[in-house]
Parts: structure tokens; sequence; C-alpha cells
């Protein structure tokens, strides 16, 4: 076979200065381009911080504003608690004097009564199981159970009985609590009878935030506790601070309170501080 002439390959010298150039090349691509993805990546980092943050206050003050009247309670600055409601209306609170017309259920004062016409339409129908408080004045009221009972059947009027209202709840014995007027109730989940946020292990380390937020559910007690059970739900992580402050009695009405909710998370060097602020009606 004949050999061709003018034929050959690369030479150990040519292809170390190739690996060279290549290196060269890439590392100055690679200072030109790490600033760049480095900013891309914290962003990314910040954009999520900002998302769980936010998500975890909006949740808090949804919840807080639709909780039963005047039951809000710190444990302390990292331990916030009240009772949620699903629904509510007017009660009936005395008989239909009208001529003709019987079988309504009334509560009153004195006696306590085990059923009661509800005179507003449902939006979120209740179950058995469910409570209703009246008239809470304080969280003592609620926590003890002083102004609750539970629901044990309920039942829709039709006509030609409309007039005895939109349904009627049977409830464990209750009465008006004495001094309230206002003919209102609220209907609290009776599986979620008392909801804590609760912060624990907040702190900063390596440019992490090392607590986390959860989320508790409990039944009505008299006594707050602020400890947090094994399998409680993740409302937020990477805590690296969270404070709670709530006033009572927020204006020159005293009939609204003001809630402040600070959370801060961090992760990897970088952290997102949100503040949210809500009133909170206390007028049962």
């Amino acid at each position: 076979m004949k050999r061709r002439h003018g034929q050959r390959g690369f030479t150990l010298v040519e292809q170390l200065i190739v690996v060279v150039l290549v290196g060269v090349l890439g590392g100055i691509l690679a200072r030109q381009l790490a600033p760049t993805m480095q900013g891309y990546l914290a962003v990314g980092r910040r954009a999520a911080l900002t998302n769980q943050a936010d998500t975890a206050l909006r949740r808090i003050v949804q919840e807080v504003r639709a909780a039963v009247p005047n039951s809000l309670r710190l444990g302390h600055a990292q331990c916030l608690e009240l009772v949620p409601t699903t629904d509510g209306g007017r009660f009936r609170a005395g008989p239909d004097v009208e001529a003709g017309r019987s079988g309504d259920a009334f509560l009153d004062y004195d006696v306590a009564a085990t059923q009661f016409d509800v005179m507003t339409p449902f939006t979120t129908r209740p179950a058995a199981g469910d409570l209703v408080v009246i008239g809470n004045q304080n969280p003592g009221d609620v926590y003890g159970g002083g102004n609750v009972s539970t629901i044990t059947s309920v039942d829709d009027h039709k006509e030609p009985d409309d007039w005895k209202g939109a349904h009627r709840l049977g409830v464990t014995p209750t009465r008006i609590p004495f001094g309230y007027q206002d003919g209102r109730f609220v209907v609290v989940p009776g599986g979620e009878q008392a909801v804590s946020y609760i912060c624990a292990g907040a702190g900063l380390e390596d440019g992490r935030g090392q607590g986390v937020l959860y989320r508790v559910v409990r039944g009505l007690s008299p006594t707050q506790s602020c400890e947090v059970p094994d399998d409680a739900p993740v409302l937020a992580s990477k805590v690296a601070s969270c404070t709670f402050v709530y006033s009572p009695n927020h204006g020159a009405t005293q009939q609204s309170g003001f809630v402040q909710l600070q959370l801060s998370l961090a992760d990897g060097g970088e952290s997102v501080a949100l503040t949210l602020g809500a009133h909170v009606s206390n007028v049962p």
C-alpha cells in the first residue's frame, strides 16, 4: 500500500496549546458569566422567600378577619391563637306573636333551648358537631365554653312556613348571654375549634433561617398552649424572625382590634422581611 504524503496529525505541542487556549477562554467566560448566574440565583431565592412569607401572612390575616369576635389571644410574641368561623347569622330571639302562627323556635335569656330558628340563609351550611357561639365579649367566654353549644341537627324551612326563617338548628342546651341584644351567632367548625400560629426556633445561622412557622389545631381550652405537636402542619420554613402584636381595642370606637404580623425568612444569604396588619372586628 502506498503511503499518502502531506497528511499528518496534531503534534503533542499543538494539542497542549489548544487545551491551554480553551482553558483560558473558559476561565474568561466563567468570570464574566458568574456574577450574572449568581444574580439570577439570588433573585430566584428572594422570589421564593417572598412568595412563602406573603402566602403565610395572608393565610393568617384571612383567618384573623373571620375569627370569633374577641377570641384572639397571645401566649407570647410568637404564639397567636384564635377561634375560626365558617358562617353565622341571626337567631330568633322571641316568639312570633302574629295570630295563627305557631311552632317557632327561639332563644331566651332565662330558659335554655335545644333548638332555634335561623332567620338568615347560610352561605356555608354547618353540620352536626360544629359549634355555635353567641355574644362573645372576651376570650375567656369562648375558650371556657360559657357561650358555646354544639349543633346536633340542621334543618331547612320550606314554604309556606318561611316566616320561621331559613333554617332550624338543633343544639345542646343554650341561651342568650345576659346583656347581649344583637341577635347574632357564629358557627365554629367542630374539627378546628381553636387555631394557633406558632413560630419555633426562629434565628439566623450561615445565612439561613432556622425557624418554622406552624399552624396548630386544638380544641377549646381556658388555658392557652404554645406547644407544637410533632404532626403540626408547616406554614413557612427558614424563619429568621417572627413577631405577632395584637391590640384588642384599637381606635376611638373600641369596637375593633388591630393585629400586626412580622415575618422574616432567609436562605443562601438572601432574606426578605414582610409586615402585614389587619383590623379585627370585635363586635359580637
